[in-house]
């Protein structure tokens, strides 16, 4: 038997292959280090630009305020970092925190080479074990992430646990279309991007792992489920495209 959040089993998913537990980081790890260099060139390519739009919509639907405290948790090459730094303006703070090395060094070069490293941070963790204090967060935002970690539940509880009393988190991920006809014409579409993979980065099978991670993600009922058992005493959740992607946005109750 195989699961995805059970350390008492012996086998997870990587993509569509059952591996070891305790390999799926280091292959998801290698994953990240091939596209690093070339990751947001490949998500204009692969969303058609669209994936700028929905980190807007999603930073809207964040509330974040002048003055409060924001883990960027998964958060690569700092999209969603350099958004949230004017928001959260001086007296604010962004933590950018990738468990990838290749991918915290690719945001931190950017965000430094776009002079905004003055209330942004860094932080190498593992979104299972995250190494900060409790309660420390107003907001927590993990964006195309928490399809690749291998205990999807343990990263859930780890970010109730550093989540301000009053604060929330934010999940953006691929998800399921609720329309059959645009979920096959989406299906189909996404069978090009190891093509392109190939194309831009001489690299299809990243791309590939990217395509079957996305089938093999929860959906967006069983997803809320999850957070809710995780420790957040509310979820709701906004599809995107019909649902190719859903943002859930969980509360952590106030003292």
């Amino acid at each position: 038997m195989s699961t995805d959040n059970s350390s008492k089993e012996s086998t997870t998913h990587f993509g569509y292959r059952e591996v070891p537990v305790e390999e799926k980081t280091g292959l998801v790890g290698q994953v990240f280090h091939n596209v690093a260099h070339k990751y947001d060139l490949m998500n204009d390519v692969v969303s058609l630009g669209t994936h700028r739009l929905i980190k807007r919509f999603t930073v809207e639907l964040s509330a974040v305020r002048s003055g409060q405290t924001v883990l960027d948790l998964a958060g690569g090459t700092g999209d969603f970092s350099l958004l949230f730094s004017p928001l959260v303006g001086e007296s604010g703070s962004v933590v950018l925190a990738d468990i990838n090395e290749s991918m915290l060094r690719t945001g931190r070069d950017r965000i430094i080479d776009e002079g905004l490293v003055g209330n942004i941070s860094f932080s190498l963790a593992n979104a299972e074990k995250l190494p900060f204090a409790h309660d420390i967060f107003d907001c927590i935002v993990i964006a195309y992430g928490l399809r690749n970690v291998t205990d999807k539940d343990a990263a859930l509880r780890s970010m109730f646990r550093t989540c301000k009393p009053g604060g929330r988190m934010l999940v953006l991920e691929f998800s399921r279309p609720k329309n059959s006809t645009l979920g096959k014409a989406y299906d189909l579409y996404s069978k090009l991007w190891p093509v392109a993979g190939k194309l831009v980065m001489n690299d299809s099978e990243s791309y590939q792992y990217l395509v079957e991670s996305i089938r093999m993600h929860p959906d967006q009922e069983t997803l809320k489920k999850m957070i809710l058992d995780a420790g957040f005493s509310r979820c709701e959740y906004h599809d995107v495209m019909g649902g190719i992607c859903a943002i859930h946005i969980g509360y952590k109750d106030a003292d």
